[in-house]
């Protein structure tokens, strides 16, 4: 183990690089995130649906991220559509960790729709709502207030497990941490420095998460 003194002399010798690094990993995992709340929604209501065949195929996308490792999903993307066009590594891990998270989500939000009481969506049909715009108005409000709890676990999740696009080469903190180590010969020191910076990225995030269920639990009363 790294002294005290080694280790933060290593933390401060190195935060231009760690720093960067970070912002990297922040970008890559809000994209993902982003784009994953839309896949997600997508299939939660393709769930929902009436339509068996819909009902089937968003069962089948989860059953399908679910049953196979990020890093595959991750390597298929990066290396399967850069044999038919270049597709940059930042859009291929973003792209395949939007498609991961996608499947959770999907089943996030499906499970607080369901949560709604049926009456109202009657109640908005009675208004002279169509199911469309009383899905929109009255069920996704409650439900997104109701999903906000597990879907800040998937961030926090989300944001881990962007680590996996160092396999891709990305300069995000993981990849950094490793190579630093590897050229410094010195793996543990670096390592316990990108745990320290994953740790305080998951500590804002669990803060603006619950930042976001206060204010929403308020705006309830």
């Amino acid at each position: 183990m790294p002294s005290f003194s080694h280790f933060f002399e290593t933390l401060v010798s190195n935060k231009g690089l760690f720093i960067d690094a970070m912002l990297l990993t922040l970008k890559l995992t809000a994209v993902s995130i982003l784009f994953g709340i839309i896949i997600g929604l997508f299939f939660a209501l393709l769930k929902i649906s009436r339509s068996k065949i819909l009902s089937f195929i968003s069962d089948a996308y989860v059953y399908l991220v679910r049953g196979t490792p990020l890093i595959v999903q991750i390597f298929i993307l990066y290396f399967g559509i850069s044999g038919i066009f270049l597709i940059p590594d930042f859009w291929a891990a973003a792209l395949a960790l939007a498609f991961h998270n996608g499947a959770y989500i999907a089943e996030i939000f499906r499970g607080t729709i369901q949560s709604i009481d049926k009456g109202q969506m009657e109640a908005g049909r009675s208004l002279g709502m169509s199911k469309g715009l009383a899905m929109r108005r009255i069920i996704l409000p409650q439900a997104f207030r109701r999903a906000l709890p597990p879907l800040g676990n998937q961030f926090i999740i989300g944001l881990k497990d962007s680590s996996l696009a160092a396999f891709i080469s990305m300069n995000e903190l993981f990849n950094v941490a490793t190579t630093l180590g590897s050229n410094n010969f010195d793996e543990m020191t670096y390592l316990l420095i990108v745990a320290v910076y994953y740790l305080v990225l998951v500590a804002l995030l669990t803060i603006i998460v619950r930042l976001f269920e206060n204010r929403l639990a308020v705006s309830d009363r």
